[in-house]
């Protein structure tokens, strides 16, 4: 998760439509697979995220690394989801890459209204099953997506004060 200080927003990409990609056309955060067993989980966010948005975050500060995540369903791959969060000064210029649709600063305030969140009913072969999502004009955030931005919101609160200062 790459957040701008400056108009506060969070970077997602669409993801390209793909055959066999459970993901295909969602909304992401820049991300992926280790590319050599090893690979150390930042490097691979610093590699990713470069490839998908052509952002270099070699000079943002890291904050570190959410809860981990997996998929809430047998029906995608059984991976382990390591969210890494970067922060840079202002929005960059950034441009799809070979894996994204496109790239786009979504507004921290628009991620956190609570006019922005919505249920969305996805089918499963079993029976349909709702998720939490946010939507944004044409961006529909859900899934491993949207709850690595509740962990955000966790921790900063809807009106952007940290768990620490909310606390009595």
């Amino acid at each position: 998760m790459v957040v701008s200080e400056s108009g506060p927003a969070v970077l997602f990409i669409r993801r390209r439509e793909r055959a066999g990609d459970p993901w295909s056309g969602q909304m992401a955060l820049p991300g992926g697979f280790q590319r050599l067993p090893g690979e150390p989980a930042l490097e691979t966010a610093l590699r990713e995220t470069r490839e998908e948005t052509g952002l270099d975050l070699s000079g943002s500060r890291v904050v570190g690394a959410l809860d981990e995540l997996h998929p809430r369903t047998a029906l995608l791959p059984p991976i382990v989801v390591t969210p890494w969060v970067f922060v840079v000064p202002a929005q960059a210029d950034v441009a799809p890459g070979a894996e994204a649709e496109t790239a786009v600063w979504i507004a921290i305030q628009d991620l956190f209204a609570p006019e922005n969140r919505t249920v969305i009913t996805v089918p499963f072969p079993t029976a349909p099953r709702e998720f939490p999502a946010i939507r944004i004009g044409p961006h529909l955030v859900w899934g491993l997506t949207e709850r690595i931005v509740a962990q955000i919101e966790d921790l900063v609160g809807g009106d952007g004060s940290s768990a620490a200062e909310r606390s009595p």
